[in-house]
């Protein structure tokens, strides 16, 4: 428990020091991690029963609801 609390001491550390900095580092790992969700869902959904896998990953029963997602 110790190292988990001087972890998270550190971070808030760096955090203060960085003057801002920081929120552009972590929005791009981020905005990264949508990305490459993305590339995924959308390459899975182009091979054979696509939509069927990704319906069942994220548990989806009502089709209709996820256009976007399970676009072609």
């Amino acid at each position: 428990m110790n190292q988990r609390l001087e972890a998270v001491e550190r971070l808030a550390h760096n955090v203060r020091q960085s003057n801002g900095k920081w929120k552009k580092v972590h929005t791009e790992f981020i905005n990264a991690q949508f990305e490459k969700a993305y590339q995924a869902i959308n390459k899975l959904v182009k091979e054979k029963n696509g939509k069927k896998k990704i319906m069942q990953i994220y548990r989806i029963k009502n089709e209709k609801g996820y256009p976007e997602l399970l676009k072609e």
